[in-house]
C-alpha cells in the first residue's frame, strides 16, 4: 500500500469512528468512551499525514509510532466497548480489524525504517 492509499485509508477510519461515536451509549461511562476513541482514532490520520512530511528517518519512526500508539489506542476503547456490553461485539468488529492492520502495517513500517540504517533509541 501506498503513501496516497494509506493517507486515504486513515482518513476513511476517522470517518468511520466519527459515525460510528454517535451509537454509543449517552450514559456517563458511555460519553467519556466516546471522547477517547473520538480523540485516538481520528488523531491516525491526522498523525499519519505528518509521516508523510518527516524531515528524516528518525522524524519519520517518531510520527509512525504516534500513528501505531493511537490505532492501538483505539483498538482498546472498542474492546472496553464490546466488553461492557455497551455496543455489540459485531458492530465494533470492522473499526476493530482496521484499527489492528493499520497497527500492524505502522508496526511493520518502524522495524523496517529502524533495519534500514536507523539505529534504536526511545520512542
Amino acid at each position: 500500500m501506498n503513501r496516497e492509499e494509506l493517507k486515504k485509508r486513515t482518513k476513511r477510519f476517522a470517518l468511520q469512528i466519527i459515525g460510528f461515536v454517535e451509537k454509543i451509549p449517552k450514559t456517563y461511562a458511555g460519553r467519556v468512551i466516546e471522547n477517547q476513541i473520538l480523540r485516538s482514532g481520528v488523531s491516525v490520520g491526522a498523525n499519519y499525514r505528518a509521516v508523510c512530511k518527516a524531515k528524516s528517518r528518525k522524524d519519520f519512526i517518531n510520527k509512525l509510532n504516534i500513528v501505531a500508539e493511537e490505532a492501538d489506542e483505539t483498538q482498546y476503547w472498542l474492546e472496553l466497548l464490546a466488553e461492557s456490553g455497551m455496543i455489540k461485539h459485531e458492530n465494533t468488529a470492522y473499526l476493530y480489524n482496521e484499527a489492528r492492520e493499520i497497527t500492524a502495517m505502522a508496526t511493520a513500517s518502524i522495524r523496517t525504517a529502524r533495519q534500514n540504517g536507523v539505529k534504536k533509541y526511545n520512542l
